[in-house]
């Protein structure tokens, strides 16, 4: 990581977020020439100011992607950009679909541009599982914002820059992620409330997804998708061992915590996809990772035999319903090991 972060000047969109604060806090180890926060939200801005006050190559810029002359100011003179900046809330953006847009996609067409401007070096955009087989919003704008920056390889000219995506499942322990919700409601008493009995989620610690993307940041030539390889596990299960383990802790009996079924929420699918089979037919398989080579014949020059030991993935759709999940006792050890419980 030294190699691709020593002396560079990098910028992270959403950069006060649980994906951007990891992301800071790796790359703060490596001698980064500067490191710059762009965010709205002030209040996090601040708190994150306070941790880092001490790290005089670490910037902090109020400003939103939808907003061009700003990004136009942050992105002057910067090597890499980490795009995570986005609405991600499914029921907010069915509720607010256009605001969705606004974000997830205008915004990241606004982020190409100045990129493409200032030619950076790299742009890594951070997508979602969601994108694949959209059913909401949000999975739609992300899979838009997936196909821009993609295309932006093929108009760019002769201007240096590399744009790929990332595909991220569910981050353990996200900010408005399930297993927050679910702690809140056993420290009230309960009950635990599901959706439905039958969901699957794809889940991934939030330290492998950032080792995801940096080794996507140096492997990408431009248009990949890198989609690392995780787990899955049933949305019962996590409920079950997190009562399990956090009830008696809260001083609660184990035969008075519920479980309440609530039905499916606007937008919520029972299951995710990691790819479709259609994907599948142009994705390269590592260890610990696919990596979806671009749809567009003209970008087929990537050169395929720098993936190391990467050979050509199983043609089929890879779906959390299919997969092997997680059992309670590994599911709790995983929780354990990020301090989650």
């Amino acid at each position: 990581m030294e190699n691709i972060f020593k002396n560079k000047k990098i910028l992270i969109t959403g950069g006060t977020g649980s994906i951007g604060q990891e992301i800071l806090r790796e790359i703060i180890k490596h001698e980064p020439a500067v490191v710059r926060i762009l965010d709205v939200d002030e209040t996090k801005q601040f708190e994150l100011q306070q941790e880092y006050q001490d790290h005089d190559n670490v910037r902090f810029l109020l400003g939103d992607i939808r907003d061009k002359d700003r990004l136009s100011r942050a992105i002057e003179d910067i090597d890499i950009v980490f795009h995570t900046a986005a609405l991600k809330h499914v029921l907010a953006c069915e509720y607010n679909p256009f605001e969705a847009v606004k974000t997830n996609a205008m915004g990241t067409q606004n982020i190409i541009d100045v990129c493409l401007d200032e030619e950076v070096e790299k742009v890594m955009f951070t997508s979602s599982d969601k994108a694949v087989n959209p059913t909401n919003v949000m999975g739609a704008t992300k899979l838009l914002a997936e196909r821009l920056t993609t295309s932006a390889n093929y108009y760019k000219g002769t201007r240096r820059t590399i744009f790929s995506s990332v595909r991220f499942g569910n981050v353990l322990g996200s900010r408005g992620s399930v297993i927050p919700l679910f702690k809140m409601q056993i420290e009230r008493g309960g009950p635990v409330t599901i959706t439905n009995k039958e969901m699957t989620r794809f889940i991934m610690p939030l330290h492998d997804a950032i080792n995801l993307l940096f080794k996507a940041t140096e492997l990408a030539q431009g248009g990949e998708i890198c989609i690392f390889k995780m787990d899955t596990i049933s949305i019962t299960d996590l409920a079950e061992v997190m009562i399990e383990e956090l009830t008696p802790k809260y001083g609660y009996s184990l035969d008075d915590m519920k479980i309440e079924l609530i039905g499916n929420k606007l937008g919520e699918k029972l299951y995710e996809e990691l790819m479709t089979e259609d994907e599948a037919r142009r994705a390269l398989e590592t260890e610990d990772m696919f990596i979806l080579l671009p749809e567009q014949e003209e970008l087929s020059c990537i050169d395929k035999s720098s993936y190391r030991s990467a050979s050509e993935a199983e043609v089929k759709a890879y779906i959390s319903y299919d997969e092997k999940h997680l059992s309670k006792a590994e599911l709790r050890e995983i929780l354990y090991h990020e301090n989650l419980l």
